[in-house]
């Protein structure tokens, strides 16, 4: 266990250096939605897209089989995709590289922009990629928590993998 937390403790730390941040007027552009059906529910403020669906603000970009958007009176709120995998990825503001996130099951929470990733786990954040069974990414803040699998059929229980690639000094 102590372990575990000095590895998530150091791979913090190396993020902490390498800190970008998501451009801030994305959430201020139009969002522009293509799927091969969509079913709206006022009731339930919950739109559902299905087949091949592609949603674009700004930078963001979100590709999955399927998508549940959840409004609510300050607009959008939550995002849920599933695919084999479903696809995020938004440009950084710092160096304009692109973050991307790749899993069976993301949650998206607009407002918090924290992505929770599950099921084949995997986030690049410029040359660095981080795998595991679930990943929280923090985007306002540049932080990755990766947890590897806990069920007793996973191949490798309890392992998410970093790989870090050094900093070239100028």
């Amino acid at each position: 266990m102590l372990i575990r937390l000095s590895q998530t403790l150091v791979a913090l730390c190396l993020l902490a250096s390498n800190t970008t941040f998501a451009l801030p007027d994305d959430q201020d552009k139009p969002i522009y939605i293509t799927a091969d059906s969509a079913s709206i529910n006022d009731t339930t403020g919950i739109t559902t897209y299905k087949g091949n669906v592609i949603i674009k603000q700004g930078s963001l970009l979100i590709e999955a089989a399927h998508v549940d958007m959840h409004r609510a009176n300050e607009g959008v709120d939550k995002l849920v995709a599933k695919g084999a995998p479903a696809h995020f990825r938004q440009q950084q503001e710092v160096n304009g590289d692109f973050s991307d996130a790749w899993g069976k099951h993301m949650v998206y929470m607009v407002n918090k922009k924290k992505l929770t990733i599950t099921q084949s786990a995997k986030v690049v954040q410029g040359k660095d990629t981080f795998t595991g069974n679930k990943i929280v990414y923090d985007l306002d803040k540049s932080i990755v928590d990766a947890f590897g699998a806990t069920s007793k059929d996973a191949k490798e229980k309890g392992r998410v993998n970093m790989v870090i690639q050094p900093t070239k000094k100028k």
